[in-house]
């Protein structure tokens, strides 16, 4: 499990990057690397999305 973990953090801080991107600079590399209204890109989101919603878990762990 933490292996996946890792994995959906490092997707998650991708995804929040490109978040920052498109605020600052109205730059989608997302968008950019797949193209628009592509499925690959749809994925990359939804990926994303999963990822932050397994890292919601984190908020709940015991820091040891």
């Amino acid at each position: 499990m933490q292996t996946l973990q890792k994995a959906c953090l490092v997707l998650t801080i991708l995804g929040a990057i490109n978040w920052g991107l498109i605020g600052l600079f109205d730059f989608n590399l997302v968008s950019t690397l797949f193209g628009t209204d592509n499925v690959i890109t749809r994925i990359v989101y939804v990926l994303v999305g999963i990822a932050g919603i397994i890292n919601i878990s984190l908020l709940f762990d015991d820091f040891e």
